[in-house]
């Protein structure tokens, strides 16, 4: 290999920067967990090679896909790089996900093995797979019922001996590491294939995390701003705090008994800090970067107040953060300018270029090879489409001005973004369609107080049906992620179509008198704590 764009192994390989980190700080913290454990980088390198070891033994070989349906904390990030230093390939799954949208995730990667909290496993009840044969359940295995999977206790994963064997093919950077399934918009969910190359380009591209850093992980290992801070660090020779997941309440408590230096912060989280009582030691805190998503006014005013720089970028699960900005920018809104080594155009609809300010669908190409996403796993359509005419297409409209900087517009695509959750409306509509009273179903988003969005819900019943809006939103609760339950419900004689029956979503984005809120219902919805389970041994 001769191509001086691509990274050495050495740089990039789970495998080989854990063995590097071991070899020359391993005395050195690589990780602290919720419940005060930490971990030097000896230490994870030990654990990860006994896992290695017990997975080999389960059959998991080279470019094997295994599932994680696992909280933060010491088993999930372990498998991890376990499966990545044998060369297998990661697949987490969201603890959330439940119904068809579960079975799509696990059907989609063809894998065989899961590793699963044994507060998640009853959800794998009743349902049909062609491929999973196997669940190691973390916990009791007892909870695991279903008449075609076999239910191994924790110990096959914790308490092997031995050393892991080399894989079977050398690992190469553009090798598939990870699968992170992201939002669908016209269809199910898509499992985007990250390499090596792509997980090491995105660490660099936050240049202001340095291996002097601990990061505080605090969104979820199934998740990009969980995955790239936690890889960031072992590439960097930095380290982090892994946290189950952000409380308001607690945040700066976490922040100052870890000495936490950078944490990654959405805009809802932002909103919910910058809008927390204001003290005399706002100040009093170990935090000097944060990476703000986006840059707001919200943004900057946590900077200013707390006393640290504010950096930005504009990514996905597909890219890797290709447009940076920071520190403390003075163009509020602004997404950035594409890094070095990224090309970015602004298109109308047939690839050609817009003119400057106005909106188009922002692309995007990296000069080296395999830095952005390689495919969707098993979808050649989506992958067609997403990468037709050699440029990725993000499905977002942007606009860029004169001294080119970039700005995010709206969603060109049928998603919606709440709690830095992407949510496909395709999927909720086809939970809502299951309901025997509803004929039709559209979803959308509505702008929140906090800079994300809310759903909205707005469906047409079958003749002589009757259905109230909280009794569609009890049946919806434990069918969906709790993130992706409408907020908001509206029930409507019909939906707006042109002549040619396309939706007419747009005329949906409004708060009508009639439109229920669940909020105001009294109703409260929060997602399923699941606190890590502690490694022993």
């Amino acid at each position: 290999m001769n191509d001086p764009r691509m990274p050495a192994r050495e740089d990039c390989l789970v495998s080989e920067l854990l063995d590097r980190r071991a070899a020359t700080q391993g005395d050195q913290t690589a990780i602290i967990f919720e419940d005060g454990t930490s971990w030097t980088y000896a230490d994870l390198r030990g654990r990860v090679r006994s896992f290695a070891t017990a997975l080999q033994a389960l059959g998991v070989g080279y470019q094997d896909y295994v599932l994680s349906w696992l909280p933060n904390g010491p088993h999930a990030l372990t498998l991890w790089y376990a499966l990545n230093y044998i060369g297998a390939i990661y697949v987490p799954i969201n603890t959330a996900y439940r119904g068809t949208l579960l079975d799509h995730v696990v059907e989609n990667s063809g894998a065989s093995l899961m590793i699963a909290d044994e507060r998640l496993v009853e959800h794998l009840e009743g349902r049909t797979f062609s491929n999973l044969a196997r669940v190691v359940v973390v916990g009791d295995r007892s909870k695991g019922h279903h008449e075609s999977i076999e239910f191994l206790d924790e110990a096959t994963l914790t308490s092997a001996q031995g050393e892991p064997a080399s894989p079977t093919e050398p690992v190469q950077p553009w090798n598939t590491m990870m699968v992170i399934y992201t939002s669908g918009t016209t269809g199910p969910s898509k499992g985007v294939m990250i390499s090596y190359v792509q997980a090491v380009s995105a660490s660099r591209s936050h240049y202001w995390v340095t291996g002097e850093d601990r990061a505080l992980v605090s969104l979820p290992l199934f998740h990009i701003g969980g995955t790239w801070p936690t890889y960031r660090a072992l590439a960097t020779g930095g380290s982090i705090a892994m946290i189950s997941g952000f409380t308001t309440s607690t945040f700066w408590d976490t922040v100052r008994d870890n000495q936490i230096t950078n944490v990654t912060l959405v805009s809802a989280m932002v909103s919910f800090l910058v809008r927390a009582p204001a003290s005399d030691g706002d100040r009093d805190n170990t935090l000097k970067t944060v990476s703000a998503v986006p840059v707001n006014e919200d943004a900057m005013n946590f900077g200013k107040r707390f006393g640290v720089d504010i950096y930005s970028s504009f990514g996905m699960t597909e890219i890797s953060a290709p447009i940076t900005i920071g520190p403390n920018p003075d163009i509020i809104g602004s997404c950035g300018r594409p890094r070095a080594g990224v090309e970015a155009r602004i298109v109308d609809e047939n690839d050609c270029e817009v003119a400057v300010g106005e909106m188009g669908e922002l692309i995007l190409r990296s000069d080296t090879p395999w830095a952005f996403n390689h495919g969707y796993l098993k979808n050649p359509e989506g992958t067609a489409r997403a990468w037709r005419n050699g440029w990725f297409h993000t499905g977002d409209g942007f606009k860029r001005d004169a001294d080119g900087n970039f700005y995010f517009v709206d969603r060109i695509k049928d998603a919606i973004r709440r709690r830095g959750e992407n949510i496909s409306a395709y999927e909720v509509e086809r939970e809502i369609l299951e309901h025997a009273a509803v004929a039709q179903a559209a979803v959308v988003g509505i702008r929140s107080e906090h800079g994300e969005d809310e759903v909205l819900a707005v469906v047409v019943l079958k003749p002589d049906a009757a259905l109230t809006h909280q009794e569609l939103f009890e049946y919806l609760q434990p069918r969906m992620a709790h993130f992706m339950l409408p907020r908001y419900i509206r029930i409507a004689a019909e939906l707006p179509y042109t002549p040619t029956h396309k939706l007419q979503k747009y005329l949906l984005r409004e708060l009508t008198p009639d439109t229920w809120d669940r909020t105001e219902a009294g109703i409260e919805v929060r997602r399923q704590a699941l606190a890590a389970k502690t490694i022993s041994g």
